[in-house]
């Protein structure tokens, strides 16, 4: 079922259409270039308004013309407002030229700083009258460190064991000058030091430093009995030696926990060496029983071969006196009288020799 138009509403149509359809392509361009800005103008309003009114109204001091450049600079704007609102309501300094500015935000966020982190220590240091600024901040931030960690570590000091329970050592070893062994564990109370934080020594520096130090002085005293009546004295040392120098923390205290006698290394030590020192001079004795029996050898050696030299004289003595007797010279006539026994009693003396 179809309804009549009335003929006045038809009329009326016909002539307000008659000027739309008389206008240039230019007019229709402008007008759908201004429709689109409108638009754009509207949906910025709508994104980027309630942003600005939150700074606004909180004293903020950020700009709409920074919340639209945010976007083309790639920072999340909604993080820089609420940084900048924290500050300013924590009573900071947001002064574009000397306090926390949204410029060095967003320097700090492009730089792969934590924005949130940093402005957290910020306001926790200002709260603890710790003088701490955004500059220091952002450098500890960008160097890695956990700035607000070390803010707590200055409001609140931490403590470490000595040694650390997470090497597997439960206790330091030091030896005394008698020789016996004595078994520490001590505990370190440190705090953040603001001023070397960046480029300054961890606690493992700390560590290291401390369990030195424990073992230089039970080293030096003269009886384990001395450290045992006195163990303030080893905590004392350390405290004035100034181990904390160049690090990121400051010693508050050194406590001892717990002193225990181990072994006797002194005397284990000397009879080790009672028993390097036998097997030393058992090594020489053999090698001086090793030579005497080789020179024994020798000299039986030389007296077989004295004696097989003694026997070929003897046989070139028998074979010259053989030779003289057999052989007839042609002017002398040898004659040699021998009694009978002589050869067992000796040569006698009347035997001669006659020409």
């Amino acid at each position: 079922m179809y309804t009549e138009i009335p003929p006045v509403l038809s009329q009326f149509a016909i002539h307000s259409a008659l000027p739309l359809v008389g206008l240039s392509p230019l007019i229709w361009l402008v007008g759908i270039v201004f429709l689109l800005a409108m638009l754009g103008l509207l949906a910025m309003l709508t994104f980027y308004g309630s942003m600005w009114f939150q700074a606004y109204m909180s004293d903020a001091d950020v700009s709409f013309a920074s919340l639209i450049g945010m976007t083309f600079r790639r920072v999340p704007s909604r993080m820089i407002v609420t940084a900048k609102i924290m500050a300013r309501q924590s009573g900071l300094d947001i002064g574009r030229r000397s306090g926390i500015s949204t410029a060095g935000l967003e320097a700090l966020y492009l730089a792969g700083g934590n924005v949130q982190l940093v402005m957290k220590a910020i306001i926790a240091a200002h709260r603890a009258g710790i003088v701490l600024d955004f500059d220091q901040a952002a450098a500890m931030d960008l160097a890695g460190r956990d700035v607000l960690d070390a803010v707590r570590t200055s409001v609140a000091p931490r403590v470490i064991d000595c040694p650390d329970s997470s090497t597997g050592k439960d206790k330091l070893s030091a030896v005394a000058k008698d020789g016996i062994e004595l078994r520490v564990r001590a505990r370190v109370t440190v705090r953040t030091n603001m001023a070397t934080l960046i480029g300054g020594a961890t606690e493992q520096t700390i560590i290291a430093r401390v369990g030195q130090g424990i073992v230089t002085t039970i080293g030096s005293a003269n009886s384990h009995m001395d450290v045992l009546q006195t163990p303030d004295r080893i905590s004392k040392g350390l405290l004035k030696s100034g181990l904390d120098a160049n690090t990121a923390f400051e010693i508050v205290s050194i406590d001892i926990l717990d002193i225990d006698i181990g072994e006797n290394i002194g005397a284990r030590l000397n009879t080790d060496q009672a028993h390097a020192d036998m097997r030393v001079a058992l090594a020489a004795a053999e090698a001086r029983r090793a030579g005497a029996i080789a020179r024994q050898r020798e000299m039986s050696a030389l007296i077989i071969e004295n004696r097989s030299l003694i026997v070929v004289a003897e046989a070139h003595v028998a074979r010259a006196m053989a030779v003289a007797f057999t052989t007839a010279g042609d002017q002398y006539t040898n004659h040699v009288h021998i009694p009978l026994g002589s050869l067992a009693d000796g040569i006698p003396s009347d035997v001669g020799i006659h020409a």
